[in-house]
């Protein structure tokens, strides 16, 4: 198992590497001292489309696997109320268009990341750990590149955190995170997503977390089904 420490600075490290980002325009980063991340603002009203029916039948599930959520992701809230977050839309790990819909069937921890933010530097090769060590056909953890340019400076940067298990995916355009932002969920870079395999939004979390650690583990089991 992988060890959680060994891949995620002291608090006080994160804090004192902390710079300001810029991404077409301003986009805020989030640390905390608790090495957790922060809470996200108030969720605005979702659709009434078929699917967000759906998904806003889950929110007792949400408020249950939420609450397996402790210690060093306790920061993740339950979706309330859950989406769908079928057409979020990116790139494939081989450069076509994509959206949420094509993991059908598949649990997903969607995480929003960004070469120039130092915490998603922090946390990378944590989240490529949890890949690593829990991904198969029911579980991924699908890490969205939102640099704008070319894949040069993304390429390097997974290079340089070590990251092999982590698939290539990628939104130049920010466009991604602007419908997260629109949708309430997006303060800032990293931003965790916990997606069932119905594509219904579990839980969400803004700023880094320790991905690798066994508090981490528990909550994809519990999303699974595995611990109920």
């Amino acid at each position: 198992m992988a060890d959680g420490n060994r891949f995620f600075p002291a608090p006080r490290l994160i804090l004192a590497a902390l710079v300001a980002g810029v991404l077409a325009g301003a986009v805020a980063v989030y640390v905390s001292e608790s090495g957790s991340g922060n809470n996200a603002p108030a969720q605005v009203a979702v659709g009434d489309s078929k699917d967000d029916v759906a998904c806003a039948a889950k929110a007792e599930r949400a408020k249950t696997v939420a609450a397996a959520a402790t210690g060093q992701i306790a920061a993740l809230l339950p979706a309330d109320p859950p989406q769908s977050l079928k057409g979020l839309a990116f790139n494939s790990p081989d450069g076509k268009p994509m959206t949420l819909a094509d993991h059908a069937g598949k649990t997903v921890l969607l995480n929003l990341w960004a070469t120039w933010c130092a915490p998603c530097r922090a946390e990378m090769p944590a989240l490529d750990a949890l890949q690593n060590e829990m991904g198969s056909d029911a579980f991924e953890v699908v890490a969205v590149n939102v640099d704008a340019g070319d894949d040069a400076k993304p390429k390097k940067f997974l290079e340089e955190t070590g990251v092999t298990a982590l698939g290539y995916y990628r939104d130049s355009t920010m466009a991604l995170f602007n419908d997260l932002k629109t949708r309430g969920l997006a303060l800032g870079l990293p931003v965790t997503m916990l997606i069932d395999s119905e594509g219904c939004l579990i839980a969400h979390m803004n700023g880094p977390a320790e991905w690798s650690s066994p508090d981490a583990r528990r909550l994809v089991e519990t999303a699974l089904g595995k611990s109920d």
